[in-house]
């Protein structure tokens, strides 16, 4: 990067396509402890869950917006090592038809690691019974040679929470 560049230019911090960062903060566990057998008998993929302490859904990646759901409670995504990720905010939150959440992207929009998708008024699930927990999912875990996850302990945006490898 030559004077002028490094002067004027942006210089974007570039994180390694193989690394899933935490998508929100809060305890990281085995997505087999996940109350739900679609997510934690791998029907959809593997990954982990987030028991979470704050609403705020980062992207866990550089990546393809690839379906922001309209209620708002999910969006997949894929990335330039190949992964399918889904993050699924709560458990039938479905149901709630969007109310407890705000999202801030759309389907085919392009994201940076660590930009807002989207919040959840964790408060208004709980009220409504539902369970907070959210997984975050690679539906192709198979195209990767190696799937190493992290968990057992409170995580950020700034925590790799799955390292891929092919």
């Amino acid at each position: 990067m030559g004077f002028f560049s490094k002067l004027f230019g942006k210089n974007e911090e570039k994180f390694d396509p193989n690394h899933l960062y935490a998508p929100m903060a809060g305890a990281a566990v085995p997505v087999t402890e996940v109350p739900d057998p679609t997510f934690a008998e791998g029907l959809l993929g593997d990954g982990i869950a987030i028991i979470p302490t704050d609403g705020k859904v980062y992207a866990p990646c550089d990546a393809t917006v690839e379906m922001m759901f309209t209620t708002g409670h999910a969006v997949s995504l894929s990335n330039a090592a190949g992964a399918e990720i889904l993050i699924h905010v709560g458990l039938e939150t479905v149901g709630l038809e969007g109310k407890p959440f705000k999202v801030h992207v759309a389907s085919g929009d392009k994201v940076k690691k660590g930009q807002l998708l989207m919040e959840a008024d964790l408060e208004a699930i709980k009220a409504a019974g539902l369970n907070t927990i959210t997984p975050m999912l690679v539906c192709n875990t198979e195209e990767f040679s190696t799937f190493n996850k992290t968990v057992g302990k409170d995580v950020t945006n700034a925590d790799v929470a799955i390292k891929l490898g092919k």
